[in-house]
């Protein structure tokens, strides 16, 4: 259980300010509060990782600027399409970025990088797949629901879908890892 809390760990923290933005969202309807909220807690993280002197990926360089972006566009324009539009972009750039040979070695523990990085070069194209699909997905919502339903659906498909792949990832990976290890160990 406790290698399940540190892998998913990575995935909450890059998450957290779209789930912020979404329960706030669900619970109050406010897009510009639930805006604002979210990208407070963005600036945040980033600025607490700068003060902390760790090293900030690529990808959340990408999602901070498009945050930034369309955050800031929705609260001065007061439109909320600029957010419901937001996602997308982010999939689609994090799409790009997944696309990119071992981007996924932040997020694995040193025996998973010794035993299945194979399958993680897998993933992590399943990532990709899964960021591009999320994309267009996320464009149809935006430009033919409303924001109530809108938000319903990507608030549900966003956190459930990455969940379910992140699960049945860490369960292939840690039964396949464990079967690996066992089988270097026999010989000797």
């Amino acid at each position: 259980m406790k290698t399940l809390v540190s892998a998913a760990r990575p995935l909450l923290q890059d998450l957290a300010s779209t789930i912020l933005f979404l329960l706030l969202f669900a619970l109050t309807h406010d897009v510009m509060l639930s805006v604002a909220l979210a990208l407070a807690l963005a600036i945040g993280q980033i600025g607490w990782q700068l003060i902390q002197r760790k090293k900030i990926d690529a990808l959340q360089w990408v999602s901070l600027v498009v945050v930034i972006s369309s955050g800031t566009t929705t609260l001065i324009t007061r439109d909320p399409m600029f957010v419901m539009l937001k996602p997308s972009a982010i999939y689609l750039l994090v799409g790009l970025a997944m696309l990119r040979r071992g981007w996924m070695e932040r997020y694995l523990p040193p025996i998973a990088r010794e035993t299945v990085p194979d399958l993680a070069s897998g993933f992590g194209y399943a990532w990709a797949g899964l960021m591009f699909f999320s994309a267009a997905l996320n464009l149809w919502a935006a430009l033919t629901l409303g924001i109530v339903a809108w938000g319903t659906l990507m608030s549900a498909w966003g956190i459930a879908s990455k969940f379910a792949l992140f699960f049945v990832q860490y369960g292939v990976m840690k039964f396949i890892g464990r079967r690996r290890y066992r089988a270097r160990l026999a010989p000797a």
